[in-house]
C-alpha cells in the first residue's frame, strides 16, 4: 500500500489517473499531451504508476495502450477511509490545532 501512496502523492501522477479514469486505452503520446513535460519524463511517471498497480497496460501492435485500475485504490479505500466515514464531525470539536505562530507542543 506504501507504493500507492507515494503514487498518488504527486500531482502529474493524479492528473494521469483522472485522464485514464475518463478515457481508458490511452497511449503514452495521448497522455502527455498538454503536459509541460517531455514523454519521457511522463513514462517515468506511469512507470511509477505501473509499479503501484495503479495502472495496466497493453501492446496494441506498436502502440502501449494504458489503462487505470482501480482495485489497489478501493482496497486503499476499504482499509483506510471507510473507518472514517461515520465519524461525527462533533467529535472533532475539541481539537484545536496549533497557531501558526506557535510551534506545535510535544511532550
Amino acid at each position: 500500500m506504501t507504493d500507492t501512496f507515494v503514487a498518488l502523492s504527486d500531482p502529474t501522477r493524479r492528473l494521469l489517473l483522472d485522464r485514464l479514469s475518463e478515457q481508458g486505452g490511452l497511449t503514452l503520446s495521448e497522455l502527455s499531451e498538454d503536459l509541460p513535460m517531455t514523454r519521457q519524463a511522463v513514462a517515468k511517471h506511469l512507470a511509477v504508476l505501473e509499479s503501484a498497480e495503479l495502472v495496466a497496460s497493453e501492446r496494441d501492435g506498436r502502440c502501449k495502450r494504458h489503462y487505470l485500475n482501480p482495485m489497489p485504490l478501493a482496497k486503499m479505500a476499504k482499509r483506510w477511509l471507510v473507518r472514517f466515514e461515520d465519524v461525527p464531525l462533533g467529535s472533532l470539536s475539541g481539537f484545536h490545532a496549533a497557531p501558526a505562530n506557535r510551534p506545535a507542543h510535544h511532550p
